[in-house]
């Protein structure tokens, strides 16, 4: 059967919402960190458990058949339809004060995210992709985004969340391959490097131990903006893994060849 979209159109927007009033009131505010790595750091938020809750009940109340996914309470029900959330990616940012944050719902049939939202509520920001369309939305408006339609390496603009994230000899010459071939190259984005990309201002995003709450929501936003996205062998992106979204399918398959000589 055809998923409902305008009905999953609601719900995504109405799941961001629900979400937004659990983290704006606590960010750039002296909430509580918990820690969820015995070692190194890995933070979690009263407004990531809280979010997570919120977007959760949305879900189950619109579509109690299906499949949930989350970072935080993970993996409730089955079925060919799941939603897959992020209630706050980019926690660090988060707990720095830094609005490049976001959370993430992505809605997937069969394993493919096919729609998803990526919400930033302290801006007022919110991008998102149904079937046929990717959108920015601000102040009520709604309007088309595109890639920038680059498909060279050498003048091309990189996003990764932090090169430290490439943390083996093997993933330091990937880093390094890429950082070498393209013209510019910014960090500590998270999630907005991704819209970003999507909306036509940067051309490649590329990063390593994604989880399927990392990436899925953004699949889509930037495939209907008419972007490419895959996994470093070149398989689906959406369960997570090594990660790389790109303006065109000629610029993907430029990085996937670089990527995989390096």
């Amino acid at each position: 059967m055809t998923p409902d979209f305008e009905k999953i159109e609601a719900t995504l927007l109405a799941a961001a919402q629900a979400a937004a009033e659990r983290t704006l009131p606590l960010f750039r505010t002296g909430l509580g960190i918990d820690n969820k790595l015995a070692s190194g750091f890995d933070p979690v938020t009263e407004a990531d458990r809280g979010a997570e809750t919120a977007i959760r009940a949305v879900i189950a109340e619109a579509f109690p058949d299906h499949a949930i996914i989350g970072e935080e309470w993970g993996r409730s029900g089955e079925g060919p339809n799941s939603w897959i959330i992020d209630p706050v990616d980019g926690t660090r940012a988060f707990i720095s004060g830094a609005p490049v944050w976001g959370t993430l719902i992505g809605f997937a049939h069969e394993g493919v995210a096919i729609a998803g939202i990526m919400s930033q509520p302290f801006i007022g920001e919110t991008f998102l992709a149904l079937p046929g369309r990717s959108l920015y939305r601000r102040a009520g408006e709604a309007t088309p985004i595109r890639a920038s339609g680059q498909a060279e390496l050498a003048p091309s603009r990189v996003f990764t969340t932090t090169p430290a994230l490439f943390d083996t000899p093997q993933l330091q010459a990937v880093w390094q391959a890429v950082e070498g071939a393209t013209r510019l190259q910014r960090f500590g984005m998270d999630c907005y490097g991704y819209a970003l990309l999507a909306a036509g201002h940067a051309d490649l995003v590329i990063e390593p131990y994604l989880n399927t709450y990392d990436i899925a929501a953004l699949v889509p936003i930037i495939r209907e903006a008419g972007g490419a996205i895959a996994c470093w062998d070149g398989s689906e992106p959406t369960g997570g893994g090594n990660v790389v979204a790109a303006a065109t399918p000629q610029l993907l398959e430029k990085a996937l060849k670089l990527i995989n000589v390096a």
